[in-house]
């Protein structure tokens, strides 16, 4: 499932071998599958080794502990989401900006509904283990800016995107977080009010900026 080429800042040791990198990618697997079953604070790495069908060694040989593993599992949600959004924009406009965070919102949406383990653990580890410092939105917003730049008119897209433009994708980030999770809190599909209105807030902030 995806690739894991991010995870990697977060291992104690970096997959070398195809089949090493294929454990590890079954061991985040197993991790996906169980928080969607029995939420964080009842999932462990033995279970998560039982159900990868590895040994508990081979799950402490890349991370130290389960918030470890939780925060791989989100670097590699993160690239996965990104692998998806561009694929998506390929089919959208240049300077077609409504069309583009459609994109990005739908992209987001199908996650969440599909995904194993991306309803709690989406791009940082669940509240209130996230705690107050947690920067999973900045890590969004940065690597969304990268890939929009472009499509949105706003400079070139690359690794120093323009500073105004990276904050403006974060208040959207910000903004949708809150929103969605408030739709997902009751509605395994979200509810489609709310995400009807986080549409209509994400619009009505960008037009000032981007029409």
């Amino acid at each position: 499932m995806g690739t894991v080429s991010h995870v990697h800042t977060n291992l104690r040791r970096v997959p070398v071998q195809q089949r090493s990198a294929e454990r590890l990618a079954r061991i985040l697997d197993a991790g996906a599958g169980l928080l969607d079953e029995t939420g964080y604070e009842q999932l462990s790495t033995r279970a998560v080794a039982d159900r990868a069908g590895v040994p508990i060694g081979s799950v402490y040989r890349f991370f130290p502990n389960k918030r470890a593993l939780v925060d791989a599992l989100a670097a590699r949600n993160l690239d996965l989401y990104a692998e998806r959004v561009v694929a998506r924009l390929v089919a959208v406009p240049h300077r077609e900006w409504r069309a583009a965070i459609d994109a990005v919102l739908d992209e987001y949406l199908a996650m969440k509904r599909s995904v194993p383990g991306f309803t709690l653990v989406d791009f940082g580890p669940p509240a209130p283990v996230a705690g107050p410092l947690d920067e999973s939105n900045q890590r969004v917003a940065a690597r969304l800016t990268e890939l929009l730049a472009g499509h949105l008119g706003q400079g070139e897209a690359g690794p120093v995107a323009d500073a105004g433009l990276q904050r403006t994708v974060l208040v959207c980030v910000q903004a949708a977080d809150a929103l969605l999770q408030l739709a997902f809190r009751g509605d395994p599909s979200g509810d489609p009010d709310l995400i009807a209105e986080t549409r209509v807030l994400l619009e009505a902030y960008l037009v000032r900026t981007l029409e």
